[in-house]
């Protein structure tokens, strides 16, 4: 697939959650959250004779997030998008390599009590994982050295979340992403699961 069908896809989505946005009712809140997570993902077996490219789980990633609810339905539009904050190393060939997961959902937020709602959401995004090191090139000195490739991969998402308003506008939110990516050949597995937990404010209507 490429990369001009994976951005059509994307601008065709946002453009169809928008026409919903219009129907949800005037009176809409507002959240924005950041927060702390790691990846988790199958093993394949291997062995010296076959090549298995590495798992694609572990390590810190940072992540910001955004929606716009409305109150009466709890429906509503949520963007994410989450990054390893170190570089790791690539196996076999030295280079080192950074992902990036962004998303755009349709979210629904009921409550469950005064102070514990849930997050419900599911949507596409773009995989983007940015390898540094031996790819790059300096064939043009008025730019300057290139030292990084990106590989970037549509993909479909599901998440799930806990709030808990603990004080006032602020709430904590126990999460978990599912990615399928996909061709994500770069890797061993298409499946990769996102946990974590956020922090939250959120922004009422007048």
């Amino acid at each position: 697939m490429t990369r001009g069908l994976y951005l059509r896809k994307f601008a065709l989505f946002v453009t169809v959650s928008i026409v919903l946005l219009v129907g949800f009712s005037r009176a809409q809140q507002v959240d924005i959250a950041a927060g702390g997570s790691t990846l988790l993902s199958a093993t394949r077996p291997s062995d010296l004779v076959t090549f298995q490219p590495p798992p694609e789980k572990g390590g810190t990633y940072l992540d910001v997030s955004a929606d716009v609810v409305g109150r009466k339905r709890h429906l509503g539009l949520e963007f994410d998008t989450a990054w390893r904050y170190h570089h790791t190393f690539y196996p076999y060939n030295g280079e080192t390599y950074r992902p990036f997961f962004s998303t755009l959902n349709v979210l629904f937020q009921p409550r469950v009590t005064k102070k514990v709602g849930l997050d419900l959401m599911g949507g596409i995004g773009i995989a983007s994982t940015r390898f540094q090191g031996l790819s790059g090139s300096c064939n043009n000195p008025t730019v300057g050295c290139v030292n990084f490739t990106n590989s970037n991969h549509f993909m479909e998402d599901l998440g799930a979340g806990i709030r808990y308003n603990f004080w006032r506008h602020f709430f904590v939110r126990p999460e978990v992403r599912y990615y399928h990516v996909q061709n994500n050949q770069e890797f061993n597995s298409d499946n990769v699961f996102r946990v974590g937990v956020s922090l939250g404010y959120t922004i009422h209507p007048n």
